[in-house]
């Protein structure tokens, strides 16, 4: 069975790991998970006790989530350099590092944001927005600062690190927090991913548009096939 993620709308930090699949030209199906109704469900913890997104079932069967695992397992399904360098390469600890960075700080400083939207009300809302924008500020001035003069996150080209960028980097236009041209360097990143065909189709994959990929896109299937499948196998 070719591997299934499951990814979450809208504005799911999952956008990356369909670049990722994309790139990395593997067969692959994907599982519409919206959140939060879908994505806190019964069915849906029966794939993430948790209610979290991406998750994916790979080939052998085995059921993992969290973007660093799944990026990193999709990066060993092929030898396509988009994938970034192989463990103890030249290279490979500047990808985890930029990884780290992106999973921890830069991915966290919208949470106070996230939190407002998603139901608090008054002086609280009014807080998490602001220590939200604050953070979100900080963290493009950090990142701005990693890339140095970089065109890429780590090497001379695009990796699993700039598919995970550009699938957190979005929630700014969703938030509405700065202009992204105040951080050339993040912004210029930013833009170049935007034209890239696998950046592209995920787009169209959340949107729900018709959407064509690079030849290894099986199409999607519902969690309840999904959980049909894993009953059989059983």
């Amino acid at each position: 069975m070719e591997p299934i993620l499951f990814y979450g709308v809208p504005e799911g930090c999952s956008f990356g790991s369909i670049v990722a699949l994309e790139w990395s030209g593997h067969p692959y199906r994907l599982c519409r998970i919206e959140m939060p109704e879908v994505v806190a469900g019964e069915a849906y913890r029966r794939i993430n006790p948790i209610g979290e997104t991406p998750s994916l079932l790979a080939a052998s069967g085995e059921v993992f989530s969290q973007s660093l695992a799944v990026l990193q397992h999709i990066a060993r399904l092929t030898d396509d350099p988009r994938m970034g360098p192989r463990p103890g390469a030249p290279g490979f600890d500047r990808m985890v590092e930029m990884l780290a960075f992106l999973h921890t700080t830069f991915f966290g400083a919208f949470g106070p944001l996230w939190l407002a939207f998603e139901g608090a009300q008054g002086a609280e809302k009014e807080a998490l927005q602001a220590l939200g924008r604050k953070r979100v500020r900080n963290a493009h001035a950090q990142l701005e600062t990693l890339l140095d003069g970089r065109d890429w996150l780590a090497g001379e080209g695009p990796t699993v690190a700039d598919a995970y960028f550009v699938g957190i980097a979005r929630w700014n236009e969703f938030h509405r927090v700065l202009d992204r041209r105040e951080f050339p360097a993040v912004d210029a990143l930013y833009r170049r991913l935007q034209d890239d065909p696998a950046v592209r189709f995920a787009h169209a994959v959340e949107d729900g548009l018709p959407a064509r990929g690079a030849g290894g896109f099986r199409g999607e299937i519902a969690l309840d096939a999904v959980l049909e499948r894993l009953a059989v196998a059983a």
